[in-house]
Formats: structure tokens, sequence, C-alpha cells
């Protein structure tokens, strides 16, 4: 479905928004980004909504994101990043701009202080943890190390048990499907529906694939809701899995 350059941003408006506050975005918020009426911010929504980016989750509510608007969304970061940054005119600077810079940095220093491949790849892992706030998982070998589910059930959108208990149904079989499916991109991200082993658990599988001393298939990658700071996280991830392969080859 091809948008406009202002429903285009609107979208994206919505998706920043929403992942920074977890709280459905309304018209008045997003007529300041714009500077435009709320009628105008309205009619656009709409149009949105029709193409399936957007929802409204009750009557009186802002919007929220769909699967496929988050697709949209993480397909234009990815094939052309400068048309998200261009695309709200007045973007707000945001706490997540610089700690980017200094994320990369942690994460190289925790890969290159271990001596060991299997320390450094639990290190890269629980950086993510602590940089995303998400659960971070690797391979190491025929074993999946996982980090930071705690952490990961605090997010609002783990308040309900069901929700839960379908996370945890997905963090049961994603060993075995990361070593079958074999995910072949550099980077790749799985959100909400398309989880082929948890269609039901509304979270995002961002992994990245490196090679190490125990596959030229390993993984690292982190799980968490489908409201995320995708631009962030993303970078991180893909960071983490080149930093995890140039040191491993030297060790």
């Amino acid at each position: 479905m091809s948008l406009t350059k202002r429903q285009e941003g609107i979208l994206f408006a919505i998706i920043e928004e929403y992942a920074e506050l977890a709280t459905p975005v309304g018209s008045v918020t997003l007529a300041k980004l714009f500077d435009v009426s709320s009628a105008t911010i309205r009619a656009e929504m709409a149009r949105l909504e029709e193409y399936g980016y957007i929802a409204q989750p009750h009557t009186s509510a802002g919007r929220v994101p769909t699967d496929a608007g988050y697709r949209y969304y993480v397909n234009t970061l990815s094939e052309n990043p400068e048309e998200v940054e261009s695309a709200i005119p007045l973007r707000r600077e945001t706490p997540d701009d610089k700690p980017l810079e200094r994320g990369n940095r942690v994460l190289e220093v925790r890969i290159s202080s271990q001596t060991r491949a299997d320390f450094a790849i639990r290190g890269a892992v629980d950086s993510l943890v602590e940089l995303t706030g998400n659960l971070g998982l690797a391979t190491i070998g025929d074993q999946l190390y996982m980090s930071g589910i705690a952490r990961l059930f605090t997010q609002p959108e783990f308040l309900d048990n069901q929700r839960v208990q379908a996370v945890a149904k997905l963090l049961d079989n994603l060993e075995p499907w990361l070593r079958e499916a074999a995910p072949g991109q550099p980077l790749n991200i799985f959100i909400g529906q398309e989880n082929p082993i948890g269609k039901t658990s509304q979270v995002s599988l961002i992994v990245s694939r490196f090679r190490s001393p125990y596959s030229d298939r390993s993984y690292i990658g982190v799980l968490g809701p489908t409201r995320q700071n995708y631009a962030r996280v993303m970078s991180l991830v893909r960071q983490a899995g080149v930093m995890l392969e140039n040191a491993l080859s030297l060790k």
C-alpha cells in the first residue's frame, strides 16, 4: 500500500510516540508535530486505519500501531533510514539518540574483555538486556543462553497472564526452531504474528546471525513486545553480531 509523505510521517510518529510512552497516540499530539489541525490528522489516521497500519483500542482512545504498521516502518528503516528521519517535520530529540553510541561502546568493551568465546557471547547478551530492556538470547553450540526474563515481564504488555504464558511457550520452542529454521539474513526481524512459533504472543524477535567457533550460523538477539524502539534495537543487535564475529575470529 502506497502512502503519501504525510501519512507515512504520521504512521512513523505514532510508532515512535507509542514506543516511548506505551499509551495510544492522539490527534492533538500529532498535530503539534506536523503543524496542522487535529481534524487533518484525524482524517489521515482514519485512512491509515483503513489500510490496516494502525488501530483504535478503545472508542475514546488514540491509535496504536498494528503488526502491519510496524512491518512497514521496519522495512523503511532497513531500506531507507533517511526517509524515516525526514518523515516527521518537528521530530523531538529523544534521550535515545546519544545512548546508541554509548551502547556500541558497552558492547565492544564487554566482548573484547573476554578471553573465552562463550563468555564473550554471554557478555554481549547481558549487555543487550541492559541496553534494550528486552530478553536477550544467543546460541552457544547446541544450547540457548537467555537472560532478562524478569526484566521483560516488567513491561506493561505482560500484565496479562495469558500473554505471559504465550511468551513462555514461545521460549520453550525457540532453540529447536532457530536450529531447524536457521534464519539466513544477517539481521532477522519477526514481528507479532510473523513469529512462526508464537503467533499469539504479540512479541518481536530480532536476531543477528554471526560466525563463531561453535557454528557458522550462531545467533544473538532480543525478544520483547512489538512496541519497540526499532531503530535503536535493530542497530544494537546488528552491532552485537558484527562485533562477536570479528572478536571471535581472533580468539
